[in-house]
This record gives structure tokens, sequence and C-alpha cells, in this order.
């Protein structure tokens, strides 16, 4: 009876814990694979910066204009959303409310 209650616990921490990280580690591993030349990227070390060349196990990265920097593919942490410009007449509140 003690040996079933083992399993059973070691089957839920299978479940709980080890399978759901194993996923995010795949979707994490897809994105560093799915990066192309043109994305906004940041890397582990909290920089971010375009790719502007695609190697085997790297990429490279401009950083600044005329600066570029090689990084692992794997040090890619995230490829960041292009931020929406705000039409910024749409934006502003009515200068003369209840008109």
């Amino acid at each position: 009876m003690p040996f079933l209650l083992v399993a059973v616990l070691l089957a839920l921490v299978w479940f709980a814990i080890l399978v759901p990280q194993r996923r995010r580690q795949r979707a994490h591993m897809a994105m560093q694979d799915s990066v192309e030349v043109g994305d906004e990227i940041i890397t582990a070390g909290g920089m971010y910066g375009e790719v502007t060349r695609l190697g085997e196990g790297d990429v490279t990265v401009r950083i600044a204009p005329e600066l570029e920097v090689r990084v692992a593919r794997r040090a890619v942490a995230g490829v960041t959303q292009p931020e929406l410009e705000a039409d910024t007449e749409t934006d502003r509140p009515d200068p003369t409310p209840g008109t």
C-alpha cells in the first residue's frame, strides 16, 4: 500500500510540474528557432536590438546605428512586439466638453 501511494505522488508531480515545464521549454526553443531577419528581440542579458543576420547557432543584432553584435541564438529571450503608434489627435480628450 505505501508503494502505491508513493507511485501516485510521483505521477502527480510528473503531470503537475514536469510536463508543463517541458511544454514551456519546447515553446521557447521554437521561438528561438523562428527568429527572422528584421525581428526586434531582447536577449537574456536584457539588450534590445534588431536581427540583421542569421547564422547556424548565432544571430547578428543591431543595437545602435552602425553597431552590431553577435549573440548565441539560445541567448534570445524573446521577440518584442512592435509598438503601435497612437493617433495623438484621437487620443486627446475633447477640450470643450458638453458641446
